[in-house]
């Protein structure tokens, strides 16, 4: 080893020992730049004691600027990890699995919504980056539960207790990891979640095959689309959105069409409730989250993106041979549901969710730690009918009395406060101390979900974009104050 060398190596650890013992803080060294990946070729790792943004990730400091952390960073089997523990630490971890990060080759890690209360209230936490990106829920799953032993490694401390989180995909990341690997894990809370694994992709094939048929435009699904189908699936969108009358980045001035569509995406969503019509408008404006981003937004997750899932799954994971489409609640269909149902596409799945951690790993609905879930009611993306699924599951195996869903009056995706967050925080740890179920909403119970007031007990705060009759004083939630 050269002189150079030597000293560069002496530099780094001391910044190291300087971080992690908690010293003053000294200048951030510079951001290094992503380097290749040891397990995945073609990906880079980005710098993990950065943010993609440059911000250099140092320890939580209280408002007159006195360190309350300790943090550690790394790269360990190709995925980049960062760990926090409070000074005064409690014992207990926190592993949070991020979300969906899109296909590029870039992985990097980021700190979790609630970092700055887990610190507050004396939890460590720990988060990864997984090794690769895209809808790979397997490789989140052991990325993250190997983060358990990583704690171990770096802090020398092995945690009491370990509480899994995580948002959209990293709900579905979550409610894996606690099935199989139930021994590493005392409680979960997923947001956002794809709690239903393969119903999510059958409800994106749903939308986009009522929609067609109510516009009476002929759609198709090859199992093999070809390189031309986005471009042969814009051209139908452009006959199918003037015959409902949904119009790209502008509110909708639905037809009568329209107006069924929207009746039927109601009722695969999660089922008649306050505030759709304004998720429905937010929902049918162009969006970046969709890989057609210049469609409306469920026009932009295209029938053959719904069954593909980017080399994930094997074949086609979306079926709707069973799927009766209802437009409303009544006894009787109209004539209209009868006709839709006659002519609506029928799609058979060629792949299903896989039991182990390959392609889109089935949740079975078995949890066996207190779970605490929460979802925005408008969330038209990854859809509140995703907490109901999970709660069916739950019951048919016995399990009801480990989940509790709380719904939050919101149109986005993962649209929540800190309050609403740090609550469900709060009381999933009292559960999991105590062993007092935790409050939550009736969600399977359709008269309480389309009631005026759903969703107003759990939700704590602003929520743009969400409109629906003001909730009753009587079920305003309380002030989050709890430390857990």
């Amino acid at each position: 080893m050269t002189v150079r060398r030597k000293c560069l190596a002496l530099v780094t650890v001391a910044l190291a020992l300087v971080t992690t013992l908690g010293a003053p803080a000294a200048a951030a060294p510079a951001c290094a730049a992503p380097t290749p990946s040891t397990t995945r070729p073609g990906y880079l790792v980005a710098d993990p004691g950065c943010d993609l943004s440059g911000t250099p990730f140092t320890p939580l400091t209280d408002a007159d600027g006195r360190t309350l952390s300790r943090i550690h960073t790394g790269v360990r089997d190709g995925a980049a990890y960062r760990v926090e523990v409070p000074l005064r630490w409690n014992g207990q971890l926190v592993v949070y699995a991020h979300g969906y990060r899109g296909t590029g080759t870039v992985v990097h890690v980021d700190n979790p919504a609630l970092r700055a209360h887990y610190i507050r209230n004396g939890f460590a936490w720990a988060a990864s980056s997984y090794a690769t990106n895209g809808y790979d829920v397997g490789q989140g799953v052991r990325d993250s539960h190997a983060l358990i032993d990583t704690f171990r490694q770096v802090t020398g401390r092995r945690a009491g207790k370990v509480i899994m989180s995580g948002a959209s995909m990293g709900g579905h990341i979550t409610a894996v990891a606690i099935e199989r690997f139930p021994r590493a894990f005392h409680a979960a809370m997923p947001y956002c979640g794809v709690l239903g694994d393969t119903a999510l992709y059958d409800y994106f094939l749903d939308a986009n095959v009522t929609a067609a048929a109510l516009a009476r435009v002929r759609i198709d699904l090859p199992l093999t689309p070809p390189a031309d189908y986005p471009q042969q699936w814009r051209a139908r969108v452009g006959r199918i959105l003037p015959a409902l009358g949904v119009r790209a980045g502008s509110a909708p001035a639905l037809t009568a069409a329209g107006r069924a569509w929207s009746d039927a995406v109601e009722r695969r969503s999660g089922g008649d409730r306050p505030g759709f019509d304004s998720a429905f408008a937010y929902w049918n404006a162009a969006s970046s989250l969709a890989p057609l981003s210049d469609l409306p937004f469920l026009f932009g997750l295209y029938p053959g993106l719904s069954g593909g899932t980017g080399g994930i799954a094997p074949g086609n994971v979306t079926d709707n041979r069973n799927t009766y489409y209802r437009l409303a609640d009544s006894v009787l269909p109209s004539l209209r549901e009868l006709k839709l149902n006659a002519e609506v596409l029928r799609v058979q799945r060629t792949a299903s969710a896989d039991p182990g951690l390959a392609g889109i790993p089935r949740v079975e609905g078995r949890p066996s730690v207190p779970v605490l879930s929460l979802h925005d009611i408008g969330d038209l993306f990854v859809p509140f009918s995703m907490e109901q699924e999970y709660a069916q599951r739950a019951a048919r195996n016995g399990r009801a009395g480990l989940f509790v869903a709380r719904a939050v009056r919101g149109v986005g995706h993962c649209d929540f406060t800190e309050a609403e967050l740090a609550r469900g925080f709060d009381d999933l740890v009292s559960w999991m101390r105590t062993g007092r179920r935790a409050a939550g909403d009736a969600i399977l119970d359709r008269r309480v979900v389309a009631s005026a007031a759903f969703g107003c007990r759990f939700t704590d705060g602003a929520h743009t974009g969400f409109t629906a009759p003001p909730c009753p004083a009587s079920s305003r939630p309380r002030t989050t104050a709890s430390r857990p």
